[in-house]
C-alpha cells in the first residue's frame, strides 16, 4: 500500500514538474513573440498616426485614436514609389532565376560529377566565404565601373547571380540523393542533364524553394550596393526609396509617411514567408540531416 501511494506521489510530482515546465516554456515564448513583433506593431501604428498627432507626442503612445491612410498616400506622392518597386521587382526575379541556374548546375558538378581537382576547388571555393564583404562590394564596384555599366539593370544584377552559401547548401542536399541512383541511371543511359532535371531537382525541390525565397529575400532588402552602384532614381529599389524620402526634405520630419511606405514594402516579403514558411522549414532541416 505504502508502495502505491509512493508511486502516485512520484507521478505526481512527475506531473507537477512537466506543467511547471510548460508554463514556463509558453511564458518565454509569449515574452519572445511579444519583443519580435513589437516592432512590426509600431511601425503599422505610427503609419496610421497623422503628423501633428505624432509630433504632438512627447511621450510615444502605444494607441491612436485617430488613425489615418493619408501617411500612405503622401509615401506614394512624395517619390515615384510605384516606379521602385516595378525596378525591385524586375532586379529580384532576373537575379533569383539566374542564382538558381548557377547555384543548381554548379552544386550539381561538385556533388556528382568527377573532374581533377574537384575538392581543391570547393575547397579554395568555400574559402571566398571567409572574405570581408567590403572588400567584396569594393571590386564589385571597380569591376563594374570600369564595364559602364553603372546605372543599369545589368550592374544591379551582375554580383548577385552567384552566391557560395547557396552553392554549399545545394551541394550538401544533392549529395545526400544515394549515388546508386546516379549509376543506375547511367546504366539506362541517362545523360547528366536529364538526371538533374529528372531525379535530383525533384528530389531536392524544398531546398531549392528555400534558397529561392531565401534569394527573393536578399533582392528585396537589397540597400548597399544598389545605394552604391545607382545614382539615378530611375533605377532605385523600394529600400534606396526609403532614403528617397528621407532625403527629399520631409522624411525626418514626417515619419508616419516614411512608415507608411516602410509598411508597404515589408507586406510583399511577409505575405511570401507566410505562403511558403514550411517549405523554408522543411528545406533547412533536409539541408542539415543525412539521408533521405
Amino acid at each position: 500500500m505504502s508502495e502505491m501511494k509512493t508511486y502516485a506521489e512520484i507521478e505526481a510530482k512527475t506531473k507537477r514538474r512537466k506543467s511547471i515546465r510548460t508554463t514556463v516554456t509558453y511564458v518565454l515564448l509569449v515574452i519572445w513573440a511579444f519583443l519580435v513583433l513589437f516592432p512590426f506593431y509600431w511601425m503599422i501604428l505610427t503609419s496610421v498616426k497623422s503628423y501633428s498627432a505624432y509630433n504632438s507626442e512627447y511621450i510615444p503612445k502605444l494607441y491612436t485614436l485617430n488613425p489615418t491612410l493619408e501617411n500612405y498616400r503622401e509615401a506614394f506622392t512624395a517619390v515615384p514609389l510605384g516606379k521602385f518597386f516595378l525596378n525591385t521587382l524586375i532586379f529580384t526575379v532576373i537575379t533569383t532565376a539566374l542564382m538558381l541556374i548557377v547555384s543548381v548546375f554548379a552544386a550539381y558538378a561538385f556533388a556528382r560529377l568527377k573532374f581533377p581537382g574537384k575538392d581543391l576547388i570547393f575547397t579554395m571555393f568555400l574559402a571566398l566565404m571567409m572574405i570581408p564583404i567590403e572588400l567584396v562590394i569594393i571590386t564589385n564596384f571597380v569591376t563594374i565601373t570600369d564595364w559602364n555599366m553603372r546605372n543599369s539593370f545589368p550592374g544591379l544584377i551582375l554580383p548577385s547571380v552567384a552566391s557560395v552559401f547557396f552553392i554549399y547548401l545545394l551541394k550538401e542536399n544533392f549529395e545526400q540523393i544515394p549515388e546508386e541512383l546516379y549509376l543506375a541511371a547511367k546504366v539506362d543511359g541517362t545523360s547528366d542533364l536529364r538526371y538533374l532535371f529528372k531525379v535530383m531537382i525533384p528530389i531536392c525541390r524544398p531546398t531549392i524553394i528555400t534558397v529561392m525565397i531565401l534569394k527573393v529575400i536578399e533582392c528585396w532588402n537589397a540597400y548597399v550596393w544598389p545605394r552604391l552602384i545607382t545614382d539615378d532614381q530611375a533605377y532605385y529599389l523600394v529600400s534606396n526609396g526609403i532614403q528617397a524620402i528621407r532625403e527629399n526634405g520631409f522624411g525626418r520630419e514626417n515619419i508616419p509617411a516614411m512608415m507608411a511606405a516602410v509598411v508597404v514594402i515589408s507586406v510583399p516579403l511577409i505575405v511570401l514567408f507566410l505562403i511558403f514558411h514550411n517549405k523554408i522549414m522543411e528545406g533547412v532541416s533536409r539541408g542539415g540531416t543525412k539521408g533521405l
